[in-house]
């Protein structure tokens, strides 16, 4: 062991990579971590050379490690050299599985090439038909969505605070809603759990990652719930979204759309004491305008009811933009939102050229232009996040897509940096290998794809999926947020990728 305040030596780090080679199961895969610093990107990687030539362990096959693994269903794995595409390992390679989230970093690419690197998402409010005087409106105020996946409630404080400082406080026209700029869609995936977060609608106008906080405070058995858009210092109170207890156990959360009203219940048995969870939002452009509405309303600014609609461009009052892209795209692979992710792919689409109605017309065109322009065959995408489990691709597509990408220096300082974990889950900062990659997590499907550099070696391109869709299958309504079984399977396997990471190294190093 090393004592506190030493380091590994040089030929101990070496050993003990070869010796975790050698061993199916150690620890957990690399799964979250902060940005890394920036870095040139002729250096992606720091490559520390080796001055002492170290014997290898012997490592066991590759069967033994999955048997070892103990993960029911299938995995299907490949590693490469980065460089030259040459065959490290591989293991059912060719399977079509679920990606997962590792879909997100096809769409990076995708995105960037199709928008730009120096694409925002832009939102505007603007008056048509009329100016300001005197502090009225005499037109129409339109809020005007670029489909911003990252607009939050204090971009929009930004926005009315714009619109004070212009005099306004009354809108003598009426109040339009134009969420054109993307097709309006539900929700991402129709199989989640109603309740999910992670699953909201998609539009041209989003907010809050299309999500509304619900909060509880239950005293004497008496829960008074709330619901708001809060971001920052701004609480706003929302409108259009309500939610109320009713006397049952299960299910814990029912939704229901009735007048262009979202109406939640809960079950009074699942509040005990105080908490909060965000709930997704079905009618995102509603939710926006509602919120706008507000914050205006406490500044002293009435506005009529929104309403929405498709409007040709007005006069410029107020605009917020996004970071640029790569930003945008960073975050949504370090914290796998799935919003980002649909509304980066539908814009990439779009731009392209056509109509795009649906998530899975949108994703068959980003299926294609991969195989054009990487060689990723066989890819097929359903969406653009991963979120739906009847999205498929193979490990060998995947490793083909990442090789290529590999050239533009771009992708491997878009993906996260993952600190490879030691027996106890601690992440390792003087680990041997340095992994940039993208996770993926499903109830029972977990993936991992990216790069590998192991110390003073060759750098690595690997995709591992392991999926039980039996077991998927067999999930019911009432155990969809906490399978039983599923924790305990998902560790085992992101201790099979760590393991394989090593091995793999150790093989190529």
């Amino acid at each position: 062991m090393v004592g506190k305040g030493r380091g590994l030596s040089r030929r101990g780090l070496l050993a003990g990579l070869l010796a975790s080679a050698a061993s199916p199961v150690l620890a957990r895969a690399p799964s979250r971590s902060p940005l890394p610093p920036a870095r040139p990107e002729t250096n992606r990687f720091a490559a520390l050379a080796l001055d002492e030539p170290v014997r290898q362990a012997p490592l066991s096959s590759l069967s033994s490690v999955l048997q070892a693994a103990n993960i029911s269903g299938e995995t299907a794995l490949i590693a490469v050299d980065a460089q030259t595409g040459a065959l490290i390992e591989e293991h059912r390679a060719d399977l079509l599985v679920p990606p997962a989230s590792t879909a997100k970093a096809l769409t990076a690419m995708y995105a960037l090439h199709m928008l730009g690197a120096e694409h925002r998402f832009i939102t505007r409010v603007e008056a048509r038909g009329g100016a300001i005087a005197s502090g009225v409106l005499t037109g129409d105020l339109v809020l005007r969505g670029g489909g911003d996946p990252t607009l939050q409630t204090a971009h929009l404080a930004e926005l009315a605070d714009q619109l004070i400082a212009r005099g306004l406080r009354r809108v003598e026209g009426r109040f339009l809603l134009d969420d054109g700029a993307l097709p309006v869609l539900e929700q991402i995936d129709p199989t989640q759990p109603v309740a999910a977060g992670y699953n909201p609608a998609v539009g041209g106008l989003n907010l809050n990652f299309n999500r509304v906080y619900f909060g509880w405070e239950t005293l004497n058995g008496r829960a008074a719930l709330s619901m708001d858009a809060r971001s920052g210092s701004e609480v706003p109170p929302v409108s259009v979204i309500g939610i109320e207890a009713v006397a049952r156990d299960f299910p814990v959360y029912t939704y229901a759309s009735r007048g262009g009203r979202e109406t939640w219940t809960v079950a009074a048995s699942a509040l005990g004491g105080s908490g909060s969870r965000w709930l997704p939002v079905r009618h995102p452009t509603e939710y926006a305008g509602d919120v706008l509405r507000a914050m205006l309303r406490a500044r002293g600014c009435e506005l009529p009811e929104p309403r929405r609609a498709s409007v040709p461009a007005g006069a410029i009052l107020a605009e917020y933009r996004s970071a640029t892209l790569p930003g945008v795209l960073r975050e949504m692979l370090r914290y796998s939102t799935n919003i980002t992710a649909e509304c980066a792919g539908l814009s990439a689409s779009l731009r392209r050229g056509g109509e795009v109605r649906s998530l899975a017309g949108s994703a068959d065109r980003m299926n294609d232009w991969l195989a054009e322009r990487y060689g990723a065959q066989g890819l097929a995408l359903v969406d653009h996040s991963g979120l739906s489990d009847e999205s498929r691709v193979s490990a060998r597509a995947m490793a083909d897509y990442l090789v290529a990408a590999r050239r533009e220096n771009i992708l491997p300082d878009l993906l996260r940096e993952h600190p490879m974990r030691d027996a106890s889950g601690a992440p390792m900062a003087s680990h041997p290998v340095e992994v940039r990659a993208k996770t993926g997590t499903l109830n029972f499907v977990s993936a991992l794809a990216g790069y590998a550099q192991p110390r003073g070696g060759r750098e690595i391109v690997f995709a591992i999926v392991s999926a039980d869709m039996a077991r998927r299958r067999t999930i019911r309504d009432e155990d969809s947020e906490r399978p039983p079984g599923a924790r305990t399977w998902t560790a085992r396997a992101r201790n099979l990728q760590q393991t394989l990471i090593e091995r793999w190294s150790a093989l190529h190093g």
